[in-house]
């Protein structure tokens, strides 16, 4: 199939698509104003003209943009949405690494000394361990869903979520705060996965098994997100108390509290390195965690924020800016930020 197959047939499942740039895994680059005028995707005018910026903000289910954008550009990869979706994707992960300490290995659940991890060294390992503790069938094994093995040797295991359930963010497997297992990835809310067939230097996105549809989220895979903090929980913002001048809204001073730190980790994309773009990120990120958990904030208005400023600085970085973010949101949420009295 051609990316343009592809990406229709994307759509026609009712997932919305976006370019990704030849022969990668990474969006396609933003237009020329994009790279040069930091903006929230939110307040971009590009997707109303027809233009792909902004990675899977982007995302289309429209026959029109897709023609255009592969019909035009037939090297382009396709990466999926996962939000819009409704579509949760384990990325289980084969990478070299050294394992960490087993008590990090399932964040939350205690693994006894008792337990041989010999041999433990990727994602497919401690994705098999938790399943066995549960007393479930390893999703890496369940032909009953798609499943997509990636040029580097790891597997994507696409599931979908009830259209009235619960929605989840993504995360990754090294996360100390919010993680499903050591080496295995969430793509969910705030994230896109590669789809089927696509082609990189490195190999093929090459549907495993025989199924080609996502299978519904097992109950217990769904409880396992809830227990390690997935689900996407939009707080009310509080009714402030009643003023005798106007005040901005809160939603707007949050902003305004955080554009120049955002516009601090956007300007490292003048340079490869030395810009102190993980530290910039961090503050950045501690900061909006506060304004979500004083209800300045959602989360996902947070993360939509970051994402886009880390994708505009670093765009092949997206897995660390994710851990960056996901780490330095949760560490912000201990300390709520209130902007009562501020101007």
């Amino acid at each position: 199939m051609s990316p343009y197959d592809v990406a229709r047939w994307c759509a026609v499942n009712g997932w919305p698509v976006h370019p990704l740039a030849p022969g990668r895994k990474t969006p396609a680059a933003n237009c020329p104003t994009c790279r040069s005028e930091p903006h929230r995707p939110q307040d971009c005018s590009c997707r109303s003209a027809g233009r792909w910026c902004h990675g899977f903000h982007a995302a289309t289910t429209n026959p029109a943009l897709l023609e255009a954008w592969w019909g035009g550009h037939p090297t382009l990869g396709v990466g999926v949405s996962c939000g819009p979706a409704g579509l949760v994707v384990l990325d289980v992960d084969a990478h070299c690494a050294e394992v960490p300490h087993r008590d990090r290995l399932l964040p939350g659940i205690p693994i006894h000394e008792s337990v041989n991890l010999a041999g433990l060294a990727s994602g497919f390992d401690t994705l098999a361990l938790l399943a066995a503790l549960r007393g479930q069938q390893n999703p890496a094994d369940d032909v009953s869903t798609l499943r997509v093995r990636t040029p580097s040797g790891g597997l994507h295991i696409w599931y979908r979520t009830p259209e009235k359930g619960p929605r989840y963010r993504s995360s990754v497997g090294s996360s100390p705060k919010a993680a499903l297992a050591w080496q295995v990835d969430v793509r969910a809310t705030g994230g896109y996965i590669v789809a089927p067939t696509t082609r990189t230097p490195a190999g093929t996105y090459s549907p495993l098994g025989p199924a080609r549809l996502p299978a519904l989220l097992p109950d217990w895979l769904a409880a396992e997100l809830q227990r390690t903090g997935h689900p996407v929980t939009d707080p009310p913002t509080p009714v402030p108390p009643p003023r005798r001048t106007p005040a901005r809204p809160a939603g707007q001073r949050a902003h305004r509290l955080l554009e120049p730190l955002l516009a601090q980790v956007e300007a490292c994309a003048a340079a490869a390195e030395g810009t102190a773009f993980t530290e910039k990120l961090n503050r950045a990120a501690y900061t909006a965690g506060g304004l979500v958990a004083s209800g300045h904030l959602t989360d996902s208005q947070a993360r939509d924020l970051l994402t886009a400023a880390a994708d505009t600085a670093r765009p092949h970085r997206g897995r660390h800016s994710l851990a960056v973010i996901t780490s330095a949101l949760s560490a912000g949420a201990g300390r709520p930020l209130h902007l009562e009295g501020r101007p």
